[in-house]
């Protein structure tokens, strides 16, 4: 049986669950992704068992590149904002379509992160004017998700 722990690391969480340790190698899963790894010492410390935590969504508001130099030169035109992805995952939904008017403070779309929903939304109000990423696609953090002008 495999002993569970969450771990924040610079802000980020994860889950991680450490199943076998033998011969100097054990057998970890991060976030649901295998890994094995090798063990520096032989003694092992006694955490405590993590607890559940239930959480309400996150909403992130993404802000607008501070300097014109780091506007993504595929941008349509001037005055047109570029909202990023806050962390990387995978978008369950888009809330709006390309054309359509938007407020501040709008949801514009969901992501999972680390098997939570997020939602994103907009950081100014004006038109959507391209949609980079769709429903099931994986983003980076970073990631232009659409542009608003």
């Amino acid at each position: 049986m495999a002993k569970e722990y969450k771990f924040k690391i610079n802000g980020h969480e994860y889950e991680v669950a450490v199943g076998s340790v033998e011969s100097g190698t054990a057998k970890v899963t991060v976030n649901g992704t295998p890994y094995e790894i090798e063990v520096q010492s032989n003694t092992l410390l006694k955490p405590k068992p993590a607890k559940t935590a239930h959480v309400a969504p996150a909403t992130y508001s993404a802000t607008a590149p501070v300097s014109p130099a780091k506007i993504d030169q595929s941008a349509p035109v001037s005055g047109a904002s570029p909202l990023k992805s806050p962390l990387p995952g995978v978008i369950l939904d888009v809330k709006v379509r390309e054309g359509e008017e938007v407020r501040a403070g709008q949801l514009l779309m969901i992501l999972e992160a680390m098997k939570m929903e997020n939602n994103i939304d907009a950081h100014k109000a004006g038109v959507v004017r391209r949609i980079e990423k769709r429903q099931g696609d994986s983003v980076l953090e970073g990631d232009v998700l659409l542009t608003i002008e």
